[in-house]
């Protein structure tokens, strides 16, 4: 048996864990640079409010009915989300975390699945405050769609457990074929053009039909929703392929320096991020880019690949070329909106080059001890190019505190 594990409104909660007075009150968080909304709690979603709806939109309901509004708060979500997960891994066997809100359980070897996931699920909310829902049934697919129950009816108290003939054609039935977990916008368009309207219409029709029109992949899903398991536990992802750090700026920028710190931050995010699964860069490209919906503005896009002499993670040397990529690119006279750096391709192994002068050892350690005193989210340590953002930096004018991870802005508790 399969569990799926989802924290609910997971970005709001972690506001309201550290903020009581939003309990029973709207609340939604903003994306990048405060541009449209990415969260919303229950109460937001009950006033009709939409996600992707641009935040200027909704001035008028945020006075009305007086909804709490939030920058997005990426570091205090990181550490919610770990602390979610560790508790979790305490009490079951084994454990893929999916995405920051959202994980795979394996309930191989427990003998009362309902007991133990109850368990779980009170332990991770007393012990982070974060309320969470779980969903478990013979696959993944199922376990998806009875984690969608366990969220919306509150009889089953927050778990689901699909675990029976009846209870699996019931769920089936009640959802729509848009509403399952691999079946994209356009597949279910397609489907319903042909009168597959719920999940369970879908399980009944031939499988030769269904790999004729959706492949393999939809074949796949298919089986599990008839109660074959095709997806297995995947503890240990693969290593990404490509890496990608940009952001838009909160305001426009003109000038190289601004630029180069952004791209150095950028450059240094992405050799962390190859460190952390243990690979190397081959190649990187850096891109900047203007304001593309500013039609009074002049436009420019451009960017440049390089070729890395020897496959690297050193943070200072992918610095060092992105910063030279940006040299080849950049242009005066025009308003830059976004900038990025994007490791192209990455191996596994480094082999020297017969003229590299680099000391790779000595490299290698530096970055060692540079990690482990910048830990998960400090920036403590950092190249001097690297700047201090004032100019390139997110939009952030509704930033909460960052509660778990910065001493200075650690929660204060009034007990008179």
């Amino acid at each position: 048996m399969f569990g799926l594990i989802d924290c609910n409104n997971f970005y709001a909660s972690c506001e309201r864990v550290f903020n009581p007075s939003l309990n029973g009150k709207p609340v939604v968080v903003l994306s990048n640079n405060d541009g449209c909304i990415i969260a919303r709690s229950n109460e937001a979603k009950a006033l009709g409010i939409k996600m992707g709806t641009p935040a200027f939109q909704i001035k008028e309901e945020v006075a009305r009915y007086g909804i709490s509004v939030f920058s997005s708060n990426y570091v205090l979500y990181g550490d919610m989300s770990a602390r979610v997960m560790s508790i979790i891994a305490q009490h079951v066997p084994e454990l893929e975390i999916y995405s920051i809100d959202e994980a795979f359980i394996n309930f191989d070897g427990i003998r009362d699945i309902s007991q133990t996931g109850k368990e779980v699920v009170h332990k991770v909310t007393k012990g982070t405050g974060i309320p969470v829902s779980l969903g478990v049934a013979p696959t993944k697919t199922l376990a998806k769609l009875a984690n969608k129950y366990a969220k919306k009816y509150p009889a089953y108290q927050r778990v689901c457990i699909i675990d029976t003939e009846e209870k699996r054609i019931k769920a089936l039935q009640l959802c729509e074929i848009g509403d399952v977990w691999g079946i994209g916008r356009r597949i279910a368009r397609k489907l319903q053009a042909e009168g597959i309207f719920t999940a369970y219409d879908f399980t009944l029709m031939a499988q030769s039909r269904v790999r004729k029109h959706l492949t393999i992949v939809g074949e796949r899903t298919w089986k599990e929703l008839r109660g074959e398991s095709c997806i297995d536990m995947d503890a240990a992802p693969p290593p990404k392929k490509q890496i990608c750090t940009s952001r838009s700026f909160g305001t426009m920028i003109e000038d190289f320096e601004s630029l180069s710190e952004a791209i150095a931050t950028h450059a240094a995010t992405c050799a962390r991020k190859l460190r952390e699964q243990h690979s190397y860069a081959v190649s990187i490209m850096v891109f900047i880019h203007t304001n593309g919906f500013r039609e009074d503005l002049p436009q420019y896009w451009q960017n440049a690949v390089l070729k890395l002499p020897v496959p690297t993670a050193d943070t200072i040397e992918i610095v060092q070329y992105a910063l030279k990529g940006l040299r080849q690119i950049f242009l005066q006279g025009f308003r830059y909106k976004k900038a990025g750096v994007i490791i192209t391709e990455i191996t596994q192994h480094a082999q020297l080059g017969l003229f590299d002068t680099v000391d790779r050892n000595k490299r290698e350690r530096l970055m060692t001890v540079v990690d482990q005193i910048n830990g998960e989210h400090a920036n403590r340590i950092k190249l001097a190019v690297q700047g201090n953002g004032r100019k390139w930096k997110l939009k952030q004018e509704l930033l909460s505190q960052r509660y778990t991870t910065d001493l200075k802005e650690i929660i204060n508790v009034n007990c008179k």
